[in-house]
């Protein structure tokens, strides 16, 4: 590894042994980097380099900033961080706010300070953030003041955190109040292409989260692979879209990727599929980011707005149905981009233009990338068999202090967690989970978290946590739950114990679906059965 650029080396410490690292490609000529390396200064310095300082860069209600603009207000939060706020290159930032062009330019603010972003979900609640604190030592925050109760509420539980400052706040002590008065410009911490600039947190089979840490190179190469390649997008082109920046897939679909190339983005605060498809005519969007579920509830109302400015659509976070893509084409008239990426990678790494794509198929490996299908034992399946995917290339798994590298990595490949075959045309077909995580909604679900959720209610004797198919959202969380003597299970009750989850975890987790059973199927030794509650019941 190159001289580490960062004074506080927690992250470096954590990483896993080398010999537990995914092999890591780097055959094309793009992904041949320079050995110091800063990737918010290769983004946004850069682009005034390139002569885009005018440029429309970030977009959002009431704000309307250039590159220049965002490059000042990001300079501005790295003054705050290190004058104000005591950051020391290499501490964790948590980052808490919905899309917006100030969570943008704090992400870019703490990288170019040598800070590590820890981006996290608006919905998440305090039991969930003090797990993130503390498996990260989080020092840092930046919080929307909207959001600011459940970081208070965790606090008392995260010794670690003891610098947090609120924004979207007119209080004297809050970001706003801090940047009037600092300067415009700001050097960028001389980090190693290998430091460690990002940690996205995945929810694991467990329920426990698993922190991905990134470099500053694997988000360049993320920028050089799928978005050239694949999405052939250009500087005139306005990106918009659903997922939030907290999310790999959002923070490169809507902010590293246009960023990259001179275009523009447009951060939405919230973006259901009404709102979504209204704020693609009001912005003249040209690229957007959705997940399938998305996709499907627009189809029926594309005749109801203007979307001539609308000419890529890329769907990831879930498998797509061949049907939904069918729905999507013959509303809009757009074939869609597919594409599947993980956290552990950063982003896509098997997708297909537009011409290539085929109903059922999610593509090819992505230039930078390869990919296989193996069986149980590590070795290659022939086409039309079913096996585990694997892929390998520039980006890959690196967790932070946690045992389950050792599954997610296995011979130098990235087993994702998902089952593939590969068609007569080379094109990879997903197939299933080949763990108990649950994609709903686009959203990566831990079926042992909603469990755990449950468990804390006085009428749950115990439970067993699924997905169920579901046509709209492609997979739905189902409970199968056991009450307690005297509990009696009705509409009331599934009611009261979805609110129960809605408040202990973020709200997306909640089961849609209860099922109440007098015993849970188990094995002699005691072992949850979760494979026969999938099964429909004769």
């Amino acid at each position: 590894m190159e001289r580490s650029g960062l004074t506080d080396t927690f992250a470096r410490d954590h990483l896993p042994p080398p010999e537990q690292w995914p092999e890591l490609l780097f055959e094309l000529p793009e992904l041949q980097f320079a050995p110091r390396l800063n990737c918010a200064a290769e983004l946004l310095d850069r682009a005034i380099e390139r002569g885009w300082g005018d440029r429309a860069c970030v977009l959002g209600d009431g704000v309307h900033w250039s590159y220049s603009q965002l490059l000042a207000q990001a300079n501005r939060i790295a003054r705050v961080l290190v004058e104000d706020m005591g950051l020391v290159s290499g501490n964790r930032v948590l980052l808490r706010g919905a899309n917006s062009p100030m969570l943008a330019a704090c992400w870019f603010g703490v990288v170019k300070a040598g800070g590590i972003a820890v981006g996290t979900m608006p919905l998440l609640r305090a039991r969930e953030l003090t797990t993130i604190v503390q498996k990260a030592r989080i020092s840092h925050a930046l919080c929307d003041a909207r959001l600011a109760g459940e970081l208070d509420a965790a606090r008392a539980d995260c010794p670690t955190l003891t610098q947090v400052m609120r924004f979207n706040d007119r209080a004297p002590g809050a970001l706003e109040a801090c940047l009037a008065g600092k300067p415009a410009d700001f050097e960028a911490v001389d980090t190693a292409l290998d430091d460690v600039c990002l940690i996205a947190f995945t929810s694991g089979t467990t329920g426990q989260p698993k922190g991905t840490m990134h470099f500053h190179r694997d988000v360049m190469a993320a920028c050089a692979c799928w978005p050239p390649h694949v999405l052939r997008a250009t500087a005139d082109d306005r990106f918009i879209g659903s997922p939030p920046l907290a999310f790999t897939f959002g923070l490169g679909g809507l902010l590293l990727f246009p960023l990259s190339i001179g275009a523009s983005t447009v951060l939405l605060e919230k973006a259901t599929p009404d709102v979504l498809l209204a704020a693609i005519a009001r912005w003249r969007a040209s690229v957007c980011f959705t997940a399938p579920t998305s996709y499907r509830a627009m189809a029926a109302q594309v005749g109801t707005h203007d979307l001539s400015s609308l000419r890529k659509c890329v769907s990831a976070g879930e498998a797509l149905p061949a049907a939904t893509r069918t729905l999507w084409k013959q509303a809009s008239g757009i074939e869609m981009i597919d594409g599947i990426g993980s956290t552990e990678l950063l982003h896509i790494f098997i997708s297909a233009t537009e011409e290539q794509a085929r109903g059922g198929a999610t593509g090819v490996p992505v230039p930078g990338y390869r990919a296989c299908v193996l069986d149980e034992q590590g070795r290659e399946v022939p086409r039309g068999v079913v096996g585990r995917l694997a892929v390998k290339g520039p980006t890959g798994c690196r967790y932070l202090a946690d045992d389950r590298q050792g599954h997610y990595v296995r011979d130098g490949w990235n087993l994702t967690g998902d089952a593939y075959r590969i068609g007569d045309d080379g094109q990879f077909e997903y197939q299933a989970r080949t763990d108990d995580m649950i994609i709903s909604g686009g959203y990566n679900i831990a079926g042992p978290e909603v469990e755990a959720a449950l468990l804390l209610h006085p009428a749950v004797a115990e439970c067993a946590v699924v997905g169920a198919s579901d046509e709209q959202r492609g997979m739905i969380v189902k409970a199968f739950v056991v009450l307690k003597t005297g509990q009696r299970g009705d509409d009331t009750l599934v009611k009261t114990l979805q609110d129960f989850v809605k408040q202990t975890i973020a709200p997306y987790k909640y089961p849609r679906a209860i099922e109440f059973r007098n015993e849970l199927p188990r094995t002699e030794t005691g072992k949850l059965q979760r494979y026969r509650l999938r099964e429909p019941r004769h």
